[in-house]
């Protein structure tokens, strides 16, 4: 037991249960299949890289390359993936530059865990070793079983649970929820995430927790705490990743789905949809934890950083 939180053991209860026919096809082929249908036209269309820079955020669609697990194991090199995005038509522009860079960013987590291998025990900023993390395994049941009452986090985490990914931007959401909205240490979404990625990187993922704990090198302010509600709203509009992964919540109204707890009775008939029997009501109150966050970790930095300022969108 580390910092008050077992993550080895909450990792040890975490069995893989990824569907195998969600899961990409194995070996080299078809990876490089994969990097092709991201490169190059199809049909009358253009390379669907092309499209990255606007697309690559909104959980409804498939924005993204789904190349991750074939650089994680070494399927592809970042150099062939960059030289065939590079090389895509009508060449360099948006789309190509903003995945280039993501692809920098393995690089530059794995020069990270290179040059401080403690950080991957501990936070790289290693003040924040301080932070007051609560032991709450009632919230992280809920969190690990997608059922915290807040559609686009139960959404990602039964995504994971299914195929053994999660869009970058669920990342982002789930692991802000739990290092800020539950208080909980990074530590434990990141063992849970190795346990069942597809394409977990020791380095990546441990970097992406620390970046969303505020914990890491070039990490989000601790300040900067993201709005599950509006996260939704803003990269599901439409509803289509949660009505999918969350399928209890399909007849829900677009005005009320990221936020089901506000439906007045006669809608949540309608919809067939109980707060309570139907679908959780809301495990924290947002604004609550947010606050409780930032005094957490205000408390470990003498209350030195500005923490005033508006919440991530």
């Amino acid at each position: 037991r580390e910092h008050g939180v077992d993550a080895a053991e909450v990792a040890g209860l975490a069995r893989p249960t990824a569907d195998p026919g969600l899961v990409p096809d194995p070996g080299e082929s078809a990876a490089r299949f994969r990097l092709a249908r991201w490169t190059r036209a199809a049909g009358d269309g253009l390379p669907r890289v092309l499209d990255y820079r606007w697309g690559r955020d909104l959980l409804g669609t498939d924005g993204t390359s789904r190349l991750s697990q074939d650089l994680r194991w070494g399927l592809l090199s970042p150099v062939e993936v960059v030289t065939g995005v590079l090389a895509a038509e009508p060449g360099p522009g948006p789309g190509p530059d903003s995945f280039v860079a993501e692809i920098a960013w393995r690089d530059f987590y794995a020069h990270v865990l290179w040059h401080d291998p403690g950080s991957a025990r501990r936070a790289t900023r290693r003040a924040y070793d301080l932070v007051p993390w609560r032991d709450d395994e009632v919230a992280i049941a809920a969190w690990t079983g997608g059922r915290t009452g807040f559609p686009v986090v139960d959404a990602a985490m039964r995504q994971l649970a299914a195929t053994g990914w999660m869009h970058n931007r669920a990342r982002m959401i789930v692991a802000s929820f739990l290092t800020k909205d539950l208080l909980v240490d990074w530590r434990v979404g990141e063992a849970w995430f190795m346990r069942h990625l597809v394409d977990g990187d020791p380095a990546s993922n441990n970097g992406g927790w620390q970046w969303a704990a505020s914990t890491g090198t070039d990490a989000q302010p601790y300040f900067r705490v993201f709005d599950p509600v509006a996260q939704g709203r803003r990269f599901d509009p439409g509803g289509v990743y949660v009505r999918r992964w969350v399928p209890e919540l399909a007849g829900v109204p677009d005005e009320y789905l990221h936020a089901p707890w506000t439906m007045p009775d006669a809608a949540q008939a309608a919809s067939r949809c109980r707060i309570g029997p139907d679908y959780p009501a809301p495990i924290v109150d947002h604004r609550d934890a947010r606050r409780r966050a930032i005094e957490a970790f205000a408390s470990v930095r003498g209350g030195q950083d500005r923490h005033g300022e508006p919440e991530s969108r």
